[in-house]
């Protein structure tokens, strides 16, 4: 049976449940990268970080959900780098929904969101040694722009991310 999956702003009570999409994805996706110690550290602060994000209001959170339970989350803003571009600051899916098509929905949400929003064109970062999520822009439209950039993660060795951008 196929999974329905719908997409909906984050309210004040989702933190806890963005905390734990985006801990998880960034385990097995990024914690590699990183020293045990301090990946561990970056784990832990993303399962907290949320409840102060949602307060903050200065972006867009989407949460898609399939079986009644969140699967994957999206963050976007207008560009701080890039005038009249949106920016998605955050994509991520848990991984127990990887291969489920939650992604594509949920990206496809964000895209109507931000045609709503007014956005024409959208623009991302990822980092340039994940071939998965590299993999998965490409498949929703995403082309690299050329541009790269150093970003440090805070342990002062910076790593390599790729600029994605696609009409919305």
């Amino acid at each position: 049976m196929e999974t329905k999956f719908t997409v909906r702003r984050a309210g004040p009570g989702d933190g806890d449940v963005l905390g734990e999409i985006h801990a998880a994805a960034w385990e097995a996706a990024y914690a590699p990268f990183f020293e045990a110690g301090f990946a561990a550290d970056g784990i832990a602060s993303r399962r907290t970080r949320w409840h102060a994000r949602l307060a903050a209001q200065d972006s867009t959170i989407l949460l898609a959900e399939g079986d009644g339970r969140p699967m994957a989350m999206s963050v976007f803003r207008p560009s701080s780098t890039t005038p009249g571009l949106a920016e998605i600051l955050s994509f991520y899916s848990h991984p127990d929904s990887w291969g489920t098509g939650v992604a594509a929905g949920l990206m496809a949400g964000t895209l109507r969101h931000l045609r709503g929003d007014g956005f024409a064109r959208a623009h991302l970062w990822t980092l340039r040694d994940t071939p998965q999520s590299r993999r998965f822009y490409t498949k929703a439209g995403f082309a690299e722009s050329g541009a790269t950039r150093a970003y440090d993660f805070g342990d002062g060795k910076p790593l390599t991310q790729v600029e994605y951008e696609r009409d919305c």
